[in-house]
């Protein structure tokens, strides 16, 4: 992911959830809605969630050191999983308790136009947001779907601004329900079940998030398209006769490591394996851009 594409679309969503989240905490405020108050703590969470984004984008770029060789390029993981920890426990768990208090205590909607307008309002600016993560994905899914996209996507801060905004989205209909459905009632009930529902939302989609930013700070291997490519670099059937086994590791998005033991020509010099060892490296290289290659073994 170019980080000028993941900036773009983390800067969008940071931006529209500020002014949401005002909006809500303003429509929240003149109605007593819950359902309000929730989405509203969901927005400032988003709000949180973005800014721990563009943190980790920023240490990442950090250069290597005695004590960290292979630079800081996993930051970028380990804020993206505090985004799914922020998401579930601000997030998801408040809105839940939120809509139990209200189904256990509802009460009438005041100043109902209030949330309406709010939400029709941030239907509009979240879609707008939601459009632009879109746009940065599609220029590097490719022919993927965006299940397989957001499984296989090393770079984290697309995909959760991906799904980030698609849940909100779906929680702003799921609110825009519950309050519509207690003034048609005239039953606070309703607002409190699409809270609880926004709730649930939000905490299956931090645990999606979780699973998925748990496997890249274990370390991910690359696509199988990145090894066929790799695999074809470093045989060119003359000095490298075939490879023996290989080990590749992503240390950050954008930086993967390539370990591999190949075998050579019987006949070659130890000069010969040296070059033949280089020429492989700068092939893996050109393959495959983002990668480091350690100095292969070699077996004659």
């Amino acid at each position: 992911m170019s980080a000028s594409g993941g900036t773009k679309a983390i800067v969008a969503a940071l931006g529209a959830n500020l002014a949401i989240a005002a909006s809500k905490f303003v429509a929240f405020a003149f109605s007593g809605s819950s359902s309000m108050l929730a989405e509203g703590v969901h927005s400032l969470a988003d709000s949180g969630n973005q800014a721990l984004l563009l943190v980790g984008g920023k240490k990442a770029k950090r250069e290597a050191t005695p004590q960290h060789p292979f630079g800081y390029g996993r930051e970028r993981y380990i804020y993206a999983f505090l985004v799914s920890i922020v998401l579930f426990s601000i997030g998801g768990m408040f809105a839940i308790y939120e809509g139990y208090e209200k189904i256990t205590h509802p009460h009438d909607l005041e100043h109902w136009y209030w949330p309406v307008g709010v939400l029709t309002f941030a239907i509009i600016a979240e879609s707008f947001s939601f459009r632009t993560a879109i746009q940065e994905s599609n220029a590097l899914r490719g022919q993927l779907s965006w299940k397989e996209f957001v499984r296989r996507a090393k770079a984290p801060e697309l995909p959760v601004v991906l799904l980030e905004d698609f849940g909100a989205l779906i929680g702003l209909i799921l609110a825009l329900g519950g309050v519509g459905l207690s003034v048609l009632t005239g039953d606070g009930i309703w607002d409190g079940i699409g809270t609880v529902c926004i709730g649930v939302l939000l905490v299956l989609i931090a645990l999606v998030l979780a699973a998925e930013t748990k496997s890249l700070l274990l370390g991910e291997a690359a696509g199988i398209e990145e090894v066929k490519k790799i695999e074809d670099a470093i045989v060119d059937g003359d000095t490298v006769t075939r490879i023996i086994h290989m080990r590749t590791l992503h240390l950050g998005p954008e930086e993967l490591l390539v370990a591999a033991k190949i075998a050579v020509a019987h006949e070659d010099t130890a000069a010969e394996v040296a070059s033949a060892i280089d020429a492989a490296e700068a092939r893996i290289r050109a393959a495959v851009p983002p990668t480091r290659a350690t100095p292969p073994a070699r077996r004659r």
